[in-house]
């Protein structure tokens, strides 16, 4: 152990970092990362880094998840960023580093030594890869996804009507014949291997901050529950409190990276969720001999070709060529004349931003602080704060980058016309933020906020079913605790029931089940039988509309099956099932609809939301694949909610594996003290054999919190 650093546990097994300085703080968050989560940590860099093929597996499923990491290329451009860091800065990161090394280099986890790896030592830019990884994967990939999904609409004859129905507002420039003509190497309507292996998924999140005026304590109050995948062992988040001689800082963090993502200081409090905001482009490359077209000059200029060569265990390497502009990486082969995709994320070339925030988030003591710290990071989220002396407050982040005059970025452009080019980002000033509300709080759910900046970051939001509901929840009371905050995380009372149970009651058949789905109370517990005769109803109305009527029962079970379109994407879809016409509906009424619909979907065996709410918590390395009494892996655990509740309890399946949405981590703290309150599924070691294993996930379930305290008398246990 370092000189002048203590680490130990609470009695919950929660990592505490004691520290002379900052910088030897960090080290001490380094070396309790990489203690606990060692394994996650090497696990994460092999695929970022598309060395998969080469450590765990040479089979071709694997081959695939390295070609996508490789595409990405979040392991290449870091060393200009880590280089461009303010030198404090490089002292906590090069400091984070030394500490997980210490762990690392004398003592690799054992998993890997069966593989023969020796991890090679942890970087600051290993770090920053992290960082892109986490801002991608699944958020800004939904994204990538939808707007991919509209060209296979385009191309499976989806008229142009029904898709700006669909998709209002946002499909300026379309070009039909032109999108009919791309060759798509890659698409959504496909199984994806890609999460075959745990790579940390986050889908959506709650977060809101209440001003002291409806606290019974008179001070602000903050909330967080991010839903991740939980049926995962380790746990995507990494919860620990650190600590110099005057100053505290705790909550969860990403094993790999410094700093927290979501917790608090003496003096100041953050929470996080993601923003939705339209932060990738696709545009479309005409192509022939290797080179594109530009019809400035009317040129054709060669792309820069990157080789990259992946090895393979016990086969020979794979060697593969992406071809780059300035609008991204190509979707084929430009020696074969043709249109093609060429995709850009704003983010993929940055990192060093979000790692800097994180760091002077530290020293950050007021909310007009906060927000300037954190509009700087590269990837898109809602981030709100909360500081003792009253003020309450909102920014989104990200790279957002300005587009010609109407349009929104859905629709890929001509990338031959100069006119289609990114011209530079937004300000984080520009987009959405907000210092004290009138309504005295402030909530963010992935839904639509607009309305809070000058410009329009968001195009394909996340419906607002939880936030209004969370809104309700808050406006009931002016004397809010900290209890009333843990209740309203287990609130399952859904508003998109209640929308479509307003024109679907009347029409409801005669029957058992129709008798049970009239008398629904639209809350998804686990004993509910109304909640699943519900789902039997929504699932049926999308394959008829969308599906029978639309774009085929084939692919509408698939992206409801496989995919997270219908999770993300749903508002959109559904402001169709509730509009009183729709050219979806060909002709036919709404009520019509519904009424067929639920005759046909209520002639099933009524079960209770508990029957299909069942999941098993494997292990991010070994899941599935070890017989159950090793232990590995841990349920099955039973989830309330759905799609559009509070408590979110999304189950399905992706990549052939079953998949879950739900709260991995929830929080609470009242500005009045030091008190951090959370419950997160897992523990805080990714060692199987380890007390700490799975030591929070009953808690989880019971709806038991545990008090993390910075207090340095508390009892302390061996870390």
């Amino acid at each position: 152990m370092k000189k002048g650093v203590k680490i130990w546990r609470d009695e919950n097994g929660i990592p505490h970092v004691e520290a002379d300085n900052v910088a030897d703080m960090f080290w001490g968050q380094g070396y309790a990362h990489a203690k606990d989560r060692g394994m996650q940590m090497l696990l994460m860099r092999i695929l970022g880094q598309g060395r998969a093929s080469e450590i765990l597996s040479g089979d071709d499923n694997t081959l695939k998840i390295d070609m996508f990491f490789r595409r990405m290329n979040w392991h290449g451009n870091l060393t200009n960023q880590v280089a461009g860091m303010e030198q404090h800065e490089k002292q906590y990161l090069n400091a984070y580093c030394e500490g997980a090394n210490a762990v690392l280099q004398k003592k690799c986890p054992w998993e890997f030594k069966l593989m023969g790896y020796s991890p090679e030592p942890w970087t600051g830019e290993d770090s920053l890869m992290i960082s892109r990884m986490v801002g991608y994967l699944t958020l800004a990939q939904s994204q990538a996804e939808m707007e991919r999904l509209l060209v296979e609409f385009v191309q499976a004859g989806v008229s142009q009507k029904k898709l700006e129905n669909l998709f209002p507002g946002i499909l300026g420039g379309l070009d039909i014949d032109l999108l009919k003509k791309v060759k798509l190497h890659e698409h959504v309507v496909l199984p994806s291997t890609l999460w075959d292996v745990a790579v940390p998924r986050m889908m959506a999140s709650n977060n809101w901050v209440i001003s002291g005026s409806k606290t019974a304590s008179g001070k602000p109050i903050i909330a967080n529950d991010p839903h991740l995948e939980v049926d995962r062992l380790p746990n995507v988040w990494s919860e620990g409190s650190l600590r110099t001689k005057d100053r505290y800082m705790t909550g969860a963090s990403m094993p790999g990276a410094p700093g927290v993502l979501s917790g608090r200081t003496n003096d100041f409090s953050w929470a996080v969720t993601y923003s939705f905001l339209d932060a990738i482009d696709s545009w479309v490359e005409k192509c022939e001999n290797g080179k594109y077209y530009m019809e400035e000059g009317d040129q054709w200029v060669d792309f820069k070709q990157r080789k990259e060569v992946i090895k393979r265990k016990k086969k020979e390497p794979e060697e593969t060529t992406f071809y780059e502009n300035s609008h991204g990486v190509l979707d084929g082969d430009p020696n074969e004349e043709g249109y093609y995709l060429a995709t850009r994320w704003a983010a993929s070339e940055s990192g060093g931003a979000t790692i800097s925030a994180l760091f002077r988030l530290w020293d950050a003591k007021t909310v007009d602080q906060g927000r300037d710290i954190m509009g700087k990071v590269e990837t898109g989220w809602n981030f709100i704060f909360a500081e003792p002396g009253g003020d309450i407050g909102y920014q989104m982040t990200g790279l957002v980058p300005i587009r010609r005059e109407g349009i929104s970025g859905f629709v890929p452009l001509p990338g031959w016309k100069k006119e289609n080019d990114w011209q530079g980002f937004l300000s984080h000033t520009e987009l959405p933020r907000i210092k004290n509300p009138e309504q005295g709080y402030f909530a963010t759910a992935n839904h639509d906020l607009n309305e809070y900046g000058t410009a329009n970051p968001i195009n394909m939001p996340m419906g607002s079913y939880r936030a209004d509901r969370i809104g309700h929840l808050i406006e009931q009371k002016d004397d809010i605790t900290v209890a009333d905050i843990c209740e309203m995380h287990f609130d399952v009372y859904s508003l998109q029931a209640e929308y479509f149970m307003e024109i679907l009651r009347p029409l409801l058949p005669d029957t058992p089940n129709g008798k049970i789905l009239k008398k629904w109370d639209l809350n998804y517990d686990l004993e509910s039988k109304g909640a699943f005769l519900f789902e039997e109803f929504y699932t049926e109305l999308y394959r008829e509309v969308f599906g029978r009527m639309g774009f085929g029962d084939g692919v509408i079970d698939f992206l409801k099956e496989e995919t997270g379109v219908f999770i993300d994407f749903y508002d959109n879809f559904d402001k169709v099932l509730l509009s009183e016409n729709s050219p979806w509906f060909e002709g036919k009424t709404r009520d019509e609809i519904f009424r067929e619909v639920a005759a046909k979907a209520l002639e099933v065996k009524a079960k209770t939301w508990n029957d299909v709410q069942q999941f098993m918590m494997t292990n991010i390395l070994f899941g599935n694949k070890l017989p159950a009494f090793f232990g590995f892996d841990k349920g099955p655990v039973a989830a309330i909610g759905n799609r559009a509740t509070v408590h979110q309890g999304q189950i399905y399946r992706s990549g052939g594996r079953d998949t879950t949405f739900m709260p991995g981590l929830r929080t609470v703290t009242d500005l009045i003290n030091d008190d951090y309150f959370s419950v997160l599924i897992g523990g805080p070691s990714d060692r199987r054999f380890s007390k700490w294993y799975d030591s929070d996930v009953a808690n989880w379930s019971n709806g038991n919190y545990k008090l993390i305290s910075p207090d340095p008398k508390q009892k302390k246990f061996k870390f």
